[in-house]
């Protein structure tokens, strides 16, 4: 057994800076580094667009330049990965990983790729409850795909049998960070006192630079040093699931109590209770303590039995939405902006717009809180008029971005209009929430070498 881990986080999402992911393992001391890539559209966003473009892989479109920037230190102090970025094809990317490591001139490194959790040719068969609206999954809007999220149990396995990267489809994002934790300590399955606390060291580590000041700053009563050069996450993890939570050295950013409390209720809908497909965690028990300077211990987190259940995410295609905007600056802005307001909820019933909902923000004004904004006739400096409809049909969609367009000769003095772009309509996908007999779904392991 391992005496002491240390894992760092390379991702806390898809769009993540990259260059914070090789400081950590040049600076990190690591034992392991996991990347986080996916939000609950991801897996369906990505079906969408392999429709459309035969020529998408299917994995993190940053796989490249993520793995270049991290496999020579990872190779150097021998840093085992684990990640998510295998999206809808995680064999396909633990592939284009072998042929980078081979480029990189690494050889008989061994890859392993997790898959199994999507299950979109079963749903129908399976067909469980939606949990938003108590009725069956099929009748839902025309399915686009439905995942699983797996959890640490095929991770473990691979990295037993001597994985040195492993790459996922949706697995949940506290379980990468676990996995590790159990190969090296030997936990067990059903010891879920340790399953809890190591759960609970993911979460803490899933969002990258969240638990070390990001998405925490808040000028004046939340000040975070150099907040531009956010260091990543590091934990130290011992046997017992206690961990001292750091961060990249010599980086911006803080790691304190505050930081740490926020990150550890952060998307949790009961602290007694965080359910994820190893274990219950109980958040409730944690005992923090500033350690030092942007050091924090984090302990006695527990845990409790798995439930019999696992998550299933269903995306479903419901539409489209049709977006753009435009500004008025100077002296009478808001009142400009409130009658192209008027001019374009006008324009939209004389051409029949068939829209499921329409709105018209005034950015800075009542963008936020509708009608629940505070009245004012003070005259910002300036003022965007932003303009978004949902649809059934990707022609009444396009009927925003055109009557946006006429606003700039057809419209009110001084429109300002940024220049028109391809995204302006795009299909809506929905996500819905069900959950389905844990063995009905596995993962598998498929391998492959450098």
């Amino acid at each position: 057994m391992a005496q002491t881990i240390r894992i760092g986080t390379g991702s806390g999402w898809w769009g993540d800076r990259i260059e914070p992911a090789a400081a950590v393992v040049e600076k990190g001391a690591l034992d392991y580094l996991c990347f986080e890539t996916m939000a609950e559209a991801t897996v369906s966003g990505a079906q969408v667009r392999a429709r459309r473009d035969p020529t998408f892989p299917g994995y993190d479109t940053h796989l490249d330049a993520r793995m270049r920037a991290v496999l020579p230190g990872c190779m150097a102090h021998g840093v085992k990965i684990v990640s998510n970025q295998g999206w809808i094809n995680p064999a396909g990317a633990a592939r284009r990983i072998t042929e980078i490591l081979r480029e990189l001139g690494h050889f008989d490194i061994r890859v392993a790729a997790i898959e199994g959790s999507v299950i979109t040719d079963r749903m129908a068969a399976l067909d469980p409850v939606v949990l938003e609206t108590g009725r069956p999954a099929s009748t839902l809007a025309p399915l686009v795909s439905a995942e699983a999220y797996l959890g640490a149990e095929a991770i473990v396995q691979a990295l037993d049998e001597g994985a040195h990267i492993v790459v996922t489809g949706r697995v949940a994002d506290p379980s990468l960070f676990l996995a590790p934790l159990v190969h090296a300590f030997g936990w067990r399955a059903d010891d879920y006192a340790l399953l809890g606390a190591g759960t609970g060291v993911g979460h803490l580590l899933e969002c990258g630079a969240q638990v070390t000041g990001g998405y925490f700053a808040d000028p004046g009563f939340k000040d975070v040093p150099r907040p531009w050069d956010l260091g990543m996450p590091i934990a130290q993890v011992w046997p017992d699931g206690s961990a001292e939570i750091s961060k990249t050295p010599g980086t911006g950013g803080a790691v304190t109590l505050r930081t740490v409390k926020e990150q550890m209720l952060y998307e949790v809908h009961d602290p007694a209770a965080y359910i994820t497909p190893d274990v219950v965690a109980d958040f409730t028990t944690a005992h923090l303590e500033q350690a030092g300077p942007d050091r924090v211990r984090v302990s006695h987190i527990s845990g409790k039995p798995r439930t019999a259940t696992l998550k299933v995410s269903i995306g479903c295609l419901e539409g489209f939405i049709g977006e753009d905007m435009f500004f008025h600056a100077g002296p009478g802005c808001l009142q400009r902006a409130r009658l192209s307001r008027r001019i374009l909820e006008e324009r939209f019933r004389m051409v029949g717009l068939d829209a499921q909902e329409l709105r018209i923000d005034l950015l800075g004004i009542d963008a936020i809180h509708g009608e629940a904004s505070a009245p004012t006739d003070r005259d910002p400096s300036e003022v965007a008029v932003r303009v978004a409809a949902r649809t059934r049909t990707r022609a009444e969609a396009d009927k925003v971005g055109r009557e946006v367009d006429a606003m700039a000769v057809s419209g009110v003095a001084h429109t300002g209009k940024r220049m028109p772009h391809a995204d302006r309509t795009r299909e809506v996908v929905g996500i819905w929430s069900a959950l389905v007999p844990r063995e009905q779904v596995s993962g598998r392991i498929l391998w492959f070498k450098s």
